[in-house]
This record gives structure tokens, sequence and C-alpha cells, in this order.
């Protein structure tokens, strides 16, 4: 058997050598901030000097920039598994779920992207892209309340679509300050329970969502279902 390509292992190992260099500064951003981080640190962090670390990265930003880009990515892949056709049909509670539940695991995964996304000196490109997101998550939940609220005024519907979004970006904050386990579960049920017991009175209303709305204030309220037959 013929041995594999000089060049592609190289590159295999830059590849490697990159992805360790990532998780590094990672770890350093997350610890300290983007303003308090610096090229040492990072370096110090990968077991690597830095002059290695130069061989891939020139500079803090560099590193910034492409951790940046990876982690937009994976955000935007989590954003397409919450906001899908299939989820429009599902009962309000587990609407929440379906919706919640990838960007609560993405955020967990990756709780450097808070710190290099909201750091006061970051990359003005990486500032830029993560408003870009955002303006995309609000426009899809945006989407949603077109879909749950069709009769509702233009104005109502935004009203509403950037409650959610600040409901749900304070109640990540608190998920990710709780400890992981038992009490991080805890957090997620409450953010969950507050999106409910919003949303479901301004469901009641919707004959296509009236069994949705019962279900989901019962399981915000502990109480039974109870639904009344549509004419």
């Amino acid at each position: 058997m013929s041995e594999e390509p000089k060049p592609r292992r190289r590159q295999a190992r830059g590849e490697r050598r990159i992805s360790q260099l990532l998780q590094a500064a990672a770890n350093v951003f997350c610890a300290k901030g983007y303003t308090a981080a610096s090229t040492n640190a990072i370096a110090r962090e990968a077991s690597v000097s830095p002059g290695t670390l130069y061989q891939y990265f020139p500079n803090k930003e560099a590193i910034a920039l492409e951790l940046g880009d990876r982690l937009l990515a994976e955000m935007r892949a989590a954003h397409g598994q919450a906001f899908t056709p299939a989820n429009l049909g599902l009962p309000l509670p587990q609407l929440v779920d379906a919706v919640l539940d990838p960007l609560i695991e993405f955020n967990c995964q990756n709780p450097a992207f808070l710190a290099l996304m909201h750091g006061s000196e970051v990359p003005g490109r990486i500032a830029e892209e993560h408003d870009a997101v955002h303006a995309q998550l609000l426009a899809a939940v945006g989407e949603l309340m077109v879909h749950y609220l069709p009769d509702s005024a233009p104005a109502q519907r935004a009203r509403i679509a950037d409650m959610i979004f600040a409901i749900v970006k304070a109640g990540l904050t608190l998920v990710l300050a709780a400890p992981e386990g038992a009490e991080r579960d805890a957090v997620v049920t409450e953010l969950k329970t507050v999106l409910l017991r919003y949303l479901a009175p301004l469901l009641a209303d919707q004959p296509s969502t009236a069994t949705a709305t019962a279900t989901a204030t019962a399981t915000a309220t502990d109480q039974p279902v109870t639904t009344t037959p549509s004419p």
C-alpha cells in the first residue's frame, strides 16, 4: 500500500493545529474576554510557543475572525434546526422546545460565543456579522408571528417578536450563568415557562392554535387541559 502523499499529511496536521489554537482561543476569550486576551495567553493555553501560533495567525484579531466565522456558521445551523416549516404545526409547548433547544445547546456548547461577540473591542466584521445573524433570527420570530397571528397588525407582531427576542436573550444569559446539571435545567424550564405564559394568552383567540394554547397554559400552570370544540 502506498503512503499518503506528504502534502496531504501536512495539511491534516495544519488543520489539527488550527483547531487546537482556536479551541485555546475560545477558552481564553471565555475566561478573560476578548480585550484582555493576548496571543501569549492563547499560546500557553494551546501548549505551544508564540512562534508556532504566529505560523498560523499573525495576531489576535486574525484568530478572533477565524473563530467568529466558525461559531457564526454553527449558530446559523442551529437556527436552521429551530425554524423549520414542520415546527409550525406543533402545539405551542413543543414549538417552544423545538425553537429554543437548538439555540440553548449551541450557546451552552460554545460559552466563548457571547464573550467574543459582545466584547467591546472585537473586530468590526465580527460585530457586523453577529448583528446580521441576530436580524435573521428576529425576522424568523416575526415570521412565526405572521403564522400564529395572521389577523394582527404588523406593528403588533413586530412588538411581540421584539419581546420574545428580548426574553430569550436575557434568559440565555441566566442559563449560561447557571451551573451545569439540575440547576441549569431548572433555569431552562423557567425560561420556557415565561415564554409559554406570555404567548398563550396572545394566541388564545386564534382558532388554529386554540388547542395548542390550552396545552401551553396547562403546562405552565400544572392544570388539566380543557378545550372548547371549534364550531
